[in-house]
Formats: C-alpha cells, structure tokens, sequence
C-alpha cells in the first residue's frame, strides 16, 4: 500500500542522449533539493555511453529511469509526462542543473495561486567561462501580453525554466515532436492561447551551454523558425513585420561575422518555405520596421517587467 508520503507533489523530467557524466550532476542536483516529495524522471534517449549504468549506481527510489529507442528530446519528454505522478511537472535539461530550493519556490508558486497553469522562472546561463543572470521580474502575463513576449522574444524562456500543471501539459498535447528547436517557445505558445503565465524573479537553475546543443547551432535557425512560424501561422498575420526581421537578423548577423555558407543557406530556406518566402526587399522593410517594433517591446517589458541579463 502507498503511503501518502510516497505520492510526489512534483514531477521532475529529464531527457537524455549520450551524456552520462552530465545527466548524473543533473540528477545529483534534483536529489540535494530542501524539498523531497518528488519523483525524477529520466527518460534516456537511445544513450550508448553507459548512462544507464551510472544512474543505476544512484540508490534512490525518487529517480525514475525509462530507457527508450532514440526518438528525440521532445519525445523522451512526452514519455516522462505521460509517466508523471504528480500534480505539478517541471523540466530539467541533462545538462543543467537545479539550485537546492527549486522545487520549493515552484510548489510554494503553485499552491499560492491554483488557477496558475504555467511559471516560468531565472537562471544564470553559463557560457565560454561567462556567467549571466538572465531575470524576467516577477508579473503575470496576460494570454495576450505572453504571446506578444513569446513572439517578440523579450522574455528569457528555456527548457529548464519552464513549470506547468499536469493536466494542463496533457490538455495541450505536450511538446511537438516535430519541432527539433525552439521547442520551449512552441509549447509556450499553445500555453497563450488558453491562458497566461507567471514570471519568476527567481534564479533557480543553472543552464550550460553545451558543444552539442541544437539551441547552440549556428546554422539550422531559419529552417527551425519557418518549423515555428508552420505551426503558428497567425504570428505572421498578427505581427507581419516579425519574421522577416528574425530572419534578417540571422542572415545579418552570419554575414557580419563572415558565415557566409551559413547566411546563404538562411536566405535558401526562407525562400523554400511555404510560409516565409521573403524577397531580399521584404527583408529589409521587416529588418528595419520590425527592429523598431521589437524594440518597443523591449522597452514596454522593461518598465513594466523588468526583464534584463546581468
């Protein structure tokens, strides 16, 4: 019989493929927790380096592990909400790690709100031996005010900040496994369309920046942002100045820093797309009138939000 001390108020998800010593610090950081009435799922993505054998050295009930056939991150996430116990699911990326308190400022978050479908909380982002602190102040958004945000990117958001209810994840379908970046901001953007979110002022995890990192890609961006703009048509409807700016600005940004390939195969990908197809003077208006708006944005989420890297 289970006791109810046994059931967990809070499902952590960890999916992983081939990184065995950094999924250990990951769990090892889940464990250290002030609060303990978790389970931590690990669902490993078709490792071949002896994950399975580290975790396995790990004597704790709470960690959870699922081996499965390499289908990718989004998937090995579905499989870990689907296997959730608990009320509450947040996110934990193998290459991150959690700050001791994490798991009770989020529950302290959820209890004190129960209509609070999704939190979204700061970091410190580590890369190349620099350390930011990316902070979105503490506020509600809106369905309306968090699309606008999610759409103009003027939130810090990552996989390991994002906290939602569990029946909520499972009403919206989870993450598309479709979609093999900007995954976050997709399942984001499904979340606005049925309701708001909380942002934390709190930093409770690191993020690494790792080598192997498809976020961390110089090249893929616009054929990952045409995926988005694929499942979101109406962001080029409502905000048509958006994507070609987002799309200058990568090709932009590749030039400047001579890749030229990389900027080539951009333009390549946003002409082949469906939903894109900008012409190099499409690209330009929206690189200026776009940066305008986006800019706005920023200011008005500023005064009102905060939201700044240190």
């Amino acid at each position: 019989m289970i006791s109810r001390q046994d059931v967990p108020l809070i499902s952590v998800i960890t999916p992983t493929h081939n990184r065995r010593s950094q999924v250990v610090r990951a769990v090892e950081s889940v464990l250290a927790q002030t609060f303990t009435r978790f389970e931590h799922i690990v669902v490993d993505d078709g490792s071949t380096d002896g994950t399975a054998a580290a975790l396995a050295e790990i004597r704790d009930p709470r960690l959870i592990y699922v081996g499965a056939k390499w289908r990718g991150a989004n998937a090995a996430r579905n499989a870990g909400i689907e296997r959730a116990r608990a009320p509450v699911v947040t996110f934990l990326d193998s290459d991150d790690v959690y700050l001791p308190d994490r798991l009770e400022r989020t529950l302290a978050r959820f209890d004190g709100k129960p209509s609070l479908e999704v939190l979204i909380s700061s970091f410190i982002s580590l890369k190349g031996g620099r350390s930011t602190k990316c902070i979105n102040r503490g506020a509600f958004l809106d369905k309306s005010t968090l699309q606008r945000a999610l759409v103009s990117q003027t939130i810090f958001i990552a996989g390991s900040a994002i906290t939602a209810r569990h029946e909520s994840l499972l009403a919206i379908g989870g993450y598309d496994s479709d979609i093999t970046r900007m995954q976050d901001r997709e399942l984001l953007l499904r979340f606005a369309q049925r309701g708001g979110a909380l942002l934390s002022e709190d930093i409770d995890w690191k993020k690494y920046n790792s080598e192997n990192s498809i976020s961390g890609r110089r090249d893929g961006y616009v054929q990952a942002y045409a995926s988005l703009i694929d499942k979101h048509p109406y962001i080029a409807d409502r905000y048509p100045d958006v994507p070609p700016y987002m799309i200058a600005r990568q090709i932009i940004a590749d030039i400047l820093k001579g890749r030229f390939p990389q900027a080539f195969s951009g333009y390549h990908a946003n002409r082949s797309s469906k939903s894109l197809g900008y012409t190099p003077a499409e690209l330009l208006r929206g690189y200026v009138v776009g940066r305008r708006w986006r800019r706005d944005c920023y200011d008005e989420f500023r005064a009102k939000y905060g939201a700044r890297a240190v």
